[in-house]
């Protein structure tokens, strides 16, 4: 993927790349800036295919440090910065990362996360730390002074890694939540990212001057393909660190004349509460794009009202196989409901439980074929032969992906709902079991079952159901106050609701149809 900066830098060497508060980088600053920490990294012991973990908000670092990891010849695991030591030492682990790329304002939770790793990591700190230093076991590094102990320019050594790099390489691993409440890593070569970015930039016609807004975290994978996306067309990225002040958005739309504008469900759900928006005219937007889960009907013809020039690109995918489907903007107010068809070089279709084609109309699973399904879960044999198996044609996999879909004569896809009990919130895929491990490490809680509910601002919100421990008192405030100091905070459940006790099947599992059917009473 680095081939497509150093081109775009030969080719545009002064035009903006990346703009984020009072910084703007050209695609020549980019590739320079790279080259530096790449060198860095290959002196601290970096080999190919080593992970190194980025655990930044997004920033002007991150960037940098994905294309100079790719660069190294390495793989890159960014992580949403608000995750808890506990969930960041099982991914370091998991991924066996030897390097770890952080803000010395995330110390704390960094050594508390390595204190039980004896195999000599590397800590890389942006911010206050400076200087080397040796702490616990860990050495530690700061980010601009290596950066600063390099000339930029690309050496043999350096030259010679990145020639090395094949397509088949592991370019990231990005995490996942799990069923099983542990997240898994998803293993995307570069072969697998490019494809499916090209994919994605011929439908939504993509080119140099197209400059997009991206308000969504690197470590979501929807957010990460802008900046890579963006850097393959030779485009612009305007870079936010969240979508906490829309006031602000819009007026760095029109400030920085965006034509692409990448969101989730729950950020249209803010514009159009928006008591003014029909102020902002948002002439240069091309067109806007969705995925993480449906757009709400009425959303969808309520902004195309407000905007008719704007295309509205409602699209459905997996980190399994980053995007699968999308629907074309001229169907939006034909087929609302839809996610639209097969993306450009993929392939789907739909069977039964046994595995054979249904007919059209008829649920059953979602199945992806194509150079886009990603190559498994990282260090989970087990898993990855459920999800990714073996194809009609000798040595391909295809991709279970979990979902139930129905698809019309047509082949419009329309979504029905997950096989297991994933909630999608936010824009994010989140795992029950991992909210109940939590919910019941509380003092005072017995059992604990989540489930998602209808939102329409979230899509779903996240309801816990708590049975108290017998003479415990707790209420709904200790509970949000746990979560709040031990998860992410996406994963803090709207709703606290205290039962009596669970529901149960006959052979001793929660029973989650009654729970989301509302059949519980105190």
């Amino acid at each position: 993927m680095h081939n497509f900066l150093i081109q775009n830098a030969q080719k545009f060497p002064d035009k903006e790349v990346l703009v984020f508060e009072n910084s703007r980088l050209t695609y020549s600053d980019l590739n320079t800036r790279s080259n530096k920490l790449a060198e860095s990294l290959i002196d601290l012991g970096l080999q190919r295919h080593d992970r190194v973990i980025i655990f930044l908000d997004n920033s002007v670092e991150t960037v940098l440090s994905i294309w100079s990891v790719l660069k190294a010849g390495g793989a890159f695991v960014v992580l949403n910065s608000s995750i808890k030591a506990a969930k960041l030492e099982y991914i370091i682990k998991d991924s066996g990362a030897g390097i770890i790329i952080a803000h010395s304002k995330k110390s704390d939770i960094v050594e508390k996360a390595c204190e039980n790793i004896t195999t000599g990591l590397k800590i890389i700190y942006t911010g206050a730390v400076k200087g080397r230093q040796q702490k616990d076991g860990l050495a530690i590094y700061n980010f601009e002074e290596l950066l600063n102990s390099q000339s930029g320019v690309a050496s043999e050594k350096l030259l010679k890694r990145m020639n090395s790099v094949i397509d088949y390489d592991l370019a990231a691993l990005i995490y996942t939540s799990g069923s099983t409440g542990e997240p898994k890593g998803v293993i995307s070569s570069h072969f697998n990212m490019i494809s499916a970015a090209r994919s994605i930039i011929e439908y939504l016609e993509n080119d140099s001057s197209d400059i997009i807004l991206n308000v969504l975290p690197l470590s979501f994978d929807y957010g990460l393909y802008q900046m890579i996306m963006s850097v393959m067309f030779g485009g612009t990225m305007v870079l936010e660190t969240s979508f906490m002040f829309p006031v602000k958005i819009l007026q760095k739309i029109e400030q920085e004349k965006i034509t692409g504008f990448p969101i989730v469900p729950t950020i249209i759900a803010l514009l159009l509460k928006m008591r003014e928006i029909d102020r902002y005219k948002l002439e240069t937007v091309r067109y806007i794009s969705n995925t993480g889960a449906a757009f709400p009907v009425p959303h969808i013809l309520k902004f195309n009202e407000l905007f008719p020039h704007i295309k509205i690109f409602s699209m459905f995918g997996l980190t399994e196989c980053k995007r699968i489907a999308y629907l074309p903007p001229d169907q939006i107010k034909v087929r609302p409901g839809s996610v639209g068809k097969a993306m450009p070089n993929c392939e789907v279709f739909i069977v039964d439980e046994n595995g054979s084609e249904v007919l059209n109309g008829e649920p059953g699973e979602l199945v992806v074929r194509g150079s886009n399904v990603m190559r498994g879960y990282w260090n989970s044999t087990e898993l990855t032969e459920k999800v990714y198996r073996k194809g009609k044609l000798q040595g391909e996999t295809i991709l279970y992906t979990g979902d139930l879909f129905r698809m019309d004569e047509e082949g419009y896809l329309y979504f029905l709902g997950r096989k297991d009990d994933m909630i999608k919130s936010k824009g994010e895929r989140i795992s029950p079991k991992e909210i109940e491990n939590i919910l019941c490490s509380i003092k005072g809680v017995a059992e604990a079952a989540v489930i998602g509910v209808p939102d329409d601002v979230l899509g779903q919100a996240i309801k816990a159901y708590i049975v108290k421990l017998n003479g415990q008192y707790i209420d709904s405030n200790t509970i949000l106050q746990f979560c709040s100091e031990n998860m992410e905070t996406f994963m803090i459940p709207k709703y606290v609701e205290f039962l009596n006790e669970l529901p149960k099947s006959p052979n001793g599992k929660v029973d989650k149809k009654i729970l989301k059917a509302g059949l519980m009473d105190n």
